[in-house]
């Protein structure tokens, strides 16, 4: 073996020793502060929210059927079929893996053809060739490869492999606050029901009260302010009843917006109000980073970024690009396919930055300052989460005590009214201690429905704070995002 040739081994040896280090850091989730238990999971006597056991702590993915309301599961499903920012959040994934198949090409040889036909005419005083008009057929290819040495083209894979898994935990992300969103404002319109249906009733009572007074009036036992009071306290409330139609079409409005509908085309009759939130599983805080959408958005945020810094440094060393060309070329057709008529051209190149003026710093700098602030941004995403779980926990274990003491108010209120009608009828009070008593009763019973539902909607809240049932398995993985039929984040029939 010659020493050229030798010295060609030993630098392709060299090249391929080198290639196959990997710049970029070795990636690992970062560590993020984790509690040991949540603090709202027990109260200090002992009782309330437990942890659920191994088994029993998943929400299944279709958490709202919890809820056992038909209507409501009837509209959930809609959701990821109709939902036009779903469906939004979802072409931008797609974009993100579209992203991922023009890295992966840099993987192979590119391969391009330039056939032509070319009509010239040469001068005659300095061409061997007369003057005349001549005809070059011509039919070239050219291939290009560039090894993936120093793994920049794998790492720029990886980033926007991450990226798009970033995407679909986004997409996942939007479906389930969308989800939640409809659930909340479904139970808003219920209990405006309800809250329609507490001032109907109230408003028998008070039209009896106000033909009770009217026959006292002309008896001459009450005077024509009692009556007065009475009809103004009957008008007062059937403008509140009124008014709650207001709210009640917005919810309407509200609901058919997220599952993709125009308002006129949805009408949800009303029905009863049932605020008994289900029994939710809540697992060790440590679960939570694996079952929340968005903090796995975050986690492969960062494993990007990391990937982005291997890129920047891939920039310090050589490129080495094998080129090739080839075809065939005549002034006839006829002689195109004659050996004399082929031509062929081989050899690598080799590029090399040698000064940029700290262009390949700045650039590796950013790469690690962007990294951090991922990290930041992760570890902010997973406080914040446990913040979230905590304030529901607490809202569902305040309210719940809440509501029973409303209801002891309420059975007070009822005792008041009951004794201010009697010294009423007796001619003992005024009418003004019975308007205050029924005011007393209409308020308190109304403060009970907005307990109920602030515990209704912390439960939903809850569950989308818990991860709804999501999983990391549903996360394309980078082979599938490589394939021609990747895994879709929104599955067609509003189920995952």
């Amino acid at each position: 073996m010659t020493s050229n040739n030798k010295l060609l081994s030993i630098s392709v040896l060299a090249l391929l020793l080198l290639g196959a280090c990997n710049p970029a850091p070795k990636y690992a989730r970062p560590p993020a502060a984790t509690p040991a238990a949540y603090k709202e999971t027990m109260d200090k006597d002992g009782t309330g929210w437990k942890l659920a056991q191994p088994g029993d702590d998943k929400i299944r993915s279709k958490w709202w059927e919890v809820y056992n309301d038909p209507q409501l599961n009837a509209l959930e499903e809609q959701v990821a079929i109709s939902n036009q920012s779903l469906k939004a959040a979802e072409a931008s994934f797609r974009a993100a893996r579209a992203l991922v198949v023009i890295a992966h090409s840099a993987l192979y040889p590119t391969i391009g053809s330039s056939p032509g036909l070319t009509d010239s005419r040469s001068s005659g005083t300095i061409a061997r060739l007369s003057g005349g008009v001549n005809n070059l057929y011509a039919l070239p290819f050219d291939v290009s490869y560039t090894p993936d040495f120093w793994h920049r083209i794998r790492n720029t894979i990886n980033e926007e492999a991450y990226s798009a898994q970033a995407s679909a935990a986004d997409v996942a992300t939007a479906l389930l606050t969308t989800q939640a969103d409809l659930a909340t404002d479904y139970f808003e319109l219920r209990a405006t029901d309800m809250q329609r249906k507490i001032l109907t009733d109230t408003m028998v009572n008070y039209r009896q009260n106000v033909d009770l007074t009217n026959t006292l009036y002309k008896t001459g036992i009450n005077s024509e302010q009692d009556l007065v009071q009475a009809q103004n306290q009957l008008d007062t409330a059937t403008a509140q009843a009124t008014d709650l139609g207001v709210a009640r079409a917005q919810y309407e409005h509200a609901i058919a917006t997220l599952i993709g509908k125009p308002p006129a085309e949805l009408s949800i009759p009303e029905a009863a109000f049932n605020p008994n939130p289900p029994q939710i599983p809540v697992a060790v805080p440590s679960t939570l980073l694996e079952r929340r959408p968005d903090i796995a958005a975050q986690e492969r945020t960062i494993a990007s970024a990391n990937a982005a810094i291997g890129v920047a440094r891939a920039a310090y060393y050589p490129t080495l690009t094998l080129s090739a060309s080839g075809g065939i070329e005549s002034y006839s057709f006829l002689h195109w396919f004659s050996s004399p008529s082929r031509f062929w051209s081989l050899g690598p190149g080799l590029s090399q930055t040698l000064y940029d003026g700290g262009s390949r710093r700045g650039q590796n700098e950013q790469a690690q300052a962007q990294y951090d602030a991922a990290v930041a941004n992760y570890r902010q995403t997973v406080l914040t989460s446990f913040q979230a779980v905590e304030d529901q926990l607490s809202s569902l274990r305040i309210l719940s005590q809440e509501i029973g003491e409303q209801q002891t108010a309420i059975n007070s209120s009822q005792r008041y009214l009951d004794l201010a009608l009697i010294r009423f009828k007796t001619g003992v009070d005024s009418y003004l201690n019975v308007i205050t008593a029924q005011n007393s009763l209409l308020t308190n019973r109304e403060s009970q429905v907005s307990s109920e539902l602030r515990r209704m909607s912390a439960s939903v809240q809850l569950i989308l704070n818990l991860g709804g049932g999501w999983d990391p398995s549903s996360l394309p993985t980078v082979k599938d995002l490589e394939s021609k039929q990747p895994k879709t984040p929104v599955p067609a029939s509003g189920t995952h």
